[in-house]
C-alpha cells in the first residue's frame, strides 16, 4: 500500500491537466476522446447527464463527503475494490489493471466501485492506461480537469514519489 505523505499534500491540489470551471465547456474535447476514464461521482454523474459513456468510472459513492447512490450506470461489470482515504492499495491499483485490460479486450465499460476513497485513483489510472486515453476528475469546488495520459505520466510518476510505501 502507499500512504500519501502528509507534508506533501499541498503538491496534489494542483491540477494535472486543464481546469473547466464549466462541465459543458469541456464536451467537445469528451467526445474526442477515444479511451476516457472519470474518477469521481460527480464527474461521473456530469456525463451520464450529457449522454457521454465513459470507458472506464471509478467511484465510491460520495460526492463532497455525502452520501450519493447512482441510479442510472449501464453495466453490469461492477469491480469491486478497497482504498482508505489517503491511499492507494495494491487491491485499488490491481482492479484497475484488470479493469483497464478487460477494456481493451472487449470494449465494455467498467466500473471501480470503491469501498473508501476514490480520489488518488487518476494516478494510477495514468501510469497504467494507454497513451491515447483521457482521465476526468473534479477539482473540488473548481470545475472539471481533463488530462491527456500522454502528457501527465511524467508528473504522476513525480507526485508517486510523495507516498509511503508500508
Amino acid at each position: 500500500m502507499f500512504r500519501i505523505d502528509e507534508n506533501s499534500i499541498d503538491e496534489f491540489k494542483k491540477p494535472l491537466g486543464v481546469l473547466y470551471p464549466d462541465f459543458e465547456d469541456a464536451i467537445p474535447m469528451i467526445k474526442e476522446a477515444s479511451f476516457l476514464i472519470s474518477v469521481g461521482d460527480q464527474t461521473i454523474k456530469n456525463l451520464l447527464d450529457n449522454d457521454l459513456y465513459p470507458n472506464l468510472g471509478i467511484i465510491d459513492n460520495r460526492i463532497q463527503r455525502k452520501d450519493h447512490n447512482h441510479d442510472i450506470i449501464r453495466t453490469e461489470n461492477i469491480l469491486k475494490a478497497d482504498n482508505p482515504a489517503g491511499t492507494i492499495t495494491e487491491d485499488l491499483w490491481e482492479t484497475i489493471e484488470l479493469a483497464i485490460s478487460s477494456i481493451l479486450e472487449d470494449e465494455d465499460t467498467r466500473i471501480i466501485e470503491v469501498k473508501g476513497e476514490e480520489d488518488l485513483a487518476v494516478l494510477p489510472c495514468l501510469l497504467i492506461a494507454p497513451e491515447d486515453a483521457v482521465i476526468l476528475y473534479g477539482q473540488p469546488n473548481e470545475g472539471l480537469v481533463f488530462v491527456n495520459v500522454f502528457e501527465a505520466k511524467d508528473k504522476a510518476t513525480r507526485l508517486m514519489t510523495f507516498f509511503n510505501k508500508e
